[in-house]
């Protein structure tokens, strides 16, 4: 069985991974039934081609569908290697897709390795808020909140950088996922979050941290 704890190397047998997404396009105007969808897109990369895999959505952001890391076939990631390598078609690690949607939903971009991605780009309002300010996250009337995801934390150099030093922008390995703010924000028409560590944690500390959140707004049922 091809299994492990990491999405890492399972076993002998060389793996690839298969995820499926979506990325929820940011665009101008109202929020409801109607939503426009790119084309999906897939990229594959095999293990040990010691390359970053990158998802990302020029206008929108990631939701993850589905995903699989392991061998599904013989053909994928083939090229070079012995029969043996590749005869566990059968292969795949559990809990693969919760990874990945802790790391990438409601995100522009999201690197991982080892991965063969399909994905397209669906309606969504995204937004970068600083630590120590505050998150206004609203829908036009009769519309309502609905997060996609949202994560705290650091993962560049130069997002909400101005006027800060470098010891508190050198950690970029350093994210959290913000699960409160969709408890506190959806089914509402607006919604006010302040972003800080009281409220979300302290996931680097030292680090300044920003809040991404992803969010679509969506007509209101009437009863």
């Amino acid at each position: 069985m091809c299994q492990s704890n990491k999405l890492s190397q399972p076993d002998r047998n060389v793996c690839f991974s298969v995820l499926a997404a979506t990325c929820f396009l940011t665009a101008a105007g109202k929020y409801g039934s109607e939503s426009a969808r790119e084309p999906a897109e897939r990229i594959v990369t095999c293990e040990n081609d010691f390359g970053v895999h990158r998802l990302s959505c020029e206008r929108g952001v990631i939701s993850v569908q589905a995903a699989l890391y392991g061998r599904a076939d013989t053909q994928t990631c083939s090229n070079g290697r012995p029969a043996h390598q590749l005869t566990n078609t059968q292969c795949s690690q559990p809990g693969t897709v919760n990874v990945l949607r802790k790391r990438c939903d409601g995100k522009k971009v999201c690197t991982f390795k080892y991965v063969d991605t399909t994905y397209t780009c669906n309606p969504a309002i995204h937004r970068v808020i600083c630590e120590h300010s505050f998150a206004y996250l609203f829908c036009d009337e009769g519309q309502v909140i609905h997060v996609n995801g949202a994560d705290y934390g650091r993962r560049d150099q130069t997002t909400c950088s101005s006027h800060r030093p470098a010891s508190q922008l050198q950690n970029v390995y350093c994210s959290s996922p913000a699960g409160n703010v969709g408890e506190r924000c959806n089914g509402k028409n607006s919604c006010v979050v302040s972003v800080s560590n009281s409220v979300f944690g302290d996931p680097c500390v030292g680090t300044f941290k920003y809040l991404e959140v992803a969010y679509t707004c969506l007509y209101s049922e009437i009863s």
